[in-house]
């Protein structure tokens, strides 16, 4: 117990630099005492509960919930935003934050992969402020984006604007996500440019990714890109939750292997979880248990989602991590 004269220094000292707001300097100068006291002082004031910290969070703002993320699915970094219901309000929302997220955490001399086909990312790329910082960071699309001639120009046209954006350069990947086929993927993995695309795939320091349900979502559906609902239904029998580039897992993460992974041109789940960082973005109810799934396999170890899917997140155990762990 500190004696009461050195607790009236404490409280003084505190006092002055803390609510008067001096510099420590000027307390050293009013109180003629050295500042390596002044510094000891204000650190056992904390100790002795003179001098408390109180974090007001606005509204809006989730940073408990994050953490609670951040700990049951030993994520780097969770980010939740509020968010109406409505699955497009969702997309825009958590767009919004991943372009926020991105500008303020992206390094230049990065290969960023980007999985085309996602409204979220879609959102992320609109919410973007022009700059031309990242001259030296490339954008490589990592899920084919070939298909209906209405659609393409948005599969491309994410990976083209995202690197205008940013000052880097684009790398596209010229081939469907899906085709008819594993003769056929093997053909089209053989062309030069298709080729140049996936070399470039264990390159990629930063992943940004949807998380899809069973059910495509409307942006992939118009594509072309999907499996047939009879597949689909068959997916979902042999236990798939979702996916990630058209690559299906199960509620632990674990790929669900199946001969229509051999009609997909894009990055494998393994591939995936060599990344140093996977930043997911999705939310909404339709994608919960898709989104669990990826946690639970450590295919992702960031994720911008909102608050209903964040809470039903924590209100459920986490799925066995059996799936491998990050390398």
């Amino acid at each position: 117990m500190a004696r009461l004269d050195e607790l009236r220094l404490m409280a003084k000292v505190a006092h002055m630099y803390h609510t008067q707001g001096l510099r420590q300097a000027t307390i050293c100068e009013r109180l003629n005492i050295h500042q390596s006291t002044v510094s000891r002082v204000l650190k056992r004031a904390e100790r002795e509960g003179i001098v408390r910290t109180t974090v007001s969070l606005p509204t809006g703002t989730h940073t408990e919930i994050e953490v609670a993320l951040q700990s049951k699915y030993g994520l780097q970094e969770a980010i939740v935003v509020d968010s109406m219901e409505d699955e497009g309000q969702v997309a825009r929302d958590l767009g919004a934050a991943a372009a926020f997220y991105l500008e303020t955490t992206l390094k230049d001399g990065q290969v960023i992969g980007i999985s085309s086909w996602s409204a979220a990312l879609l959102a992320m790329v609109n919410a973007l402020h022009p700059t031309q910082k990242w001259k030296n960071t490339r954008v490589l699309q990592i899920l084919g984006g070939v298909g209906n001639p209405n659609a393409e120009v948005h599969a491309t046209s994410v990976t083209r604007r995202f690197a205008d954006l940013i000052g880097g350069e684009a790398t596209l990947l010229p081939a469907p996500g899906v085709v008819g086929s594993k003769e056929a993927r093997d053909v089209l993995m053989e062309d030069r440019f298709v080729r140049a695309a996936l070399d470039l795939f264990p390159s990629v320091t930063l992943a940004l990714v949807g998380i899809g349900a069973t059910e495509p979502s409307p942006a992939l559906a118009s594509s072309g890109n999907i499996f047939s609902p009879q597949e689909v239904s068959r997916l979902a029998a042999q236990g798939a939750v979702g996916d990630i580039c058209l690559r299906f897992f199960n509620p632990a993460g674990q790929q669900v292997v199946t001969e229509l992974n051999d009609r997909v041109i894009s990055l494998e789940l393994d591939q995936l979880r060599t990344i140093p960082r996977v930043v997911a973005v999705a939310g909404g109810k339709r994608k919960i248990g898709a989104i669990r799934g990826a946690l639970a396999g450590n295919l992702v170890n960031v994720l911008i989602t909102d608050l209903g899917s964040a809470e039903a997140l924590l209100a459920e155990q986490p799925a066995s991590k059996k799936a491998g762990k990050r390398r």
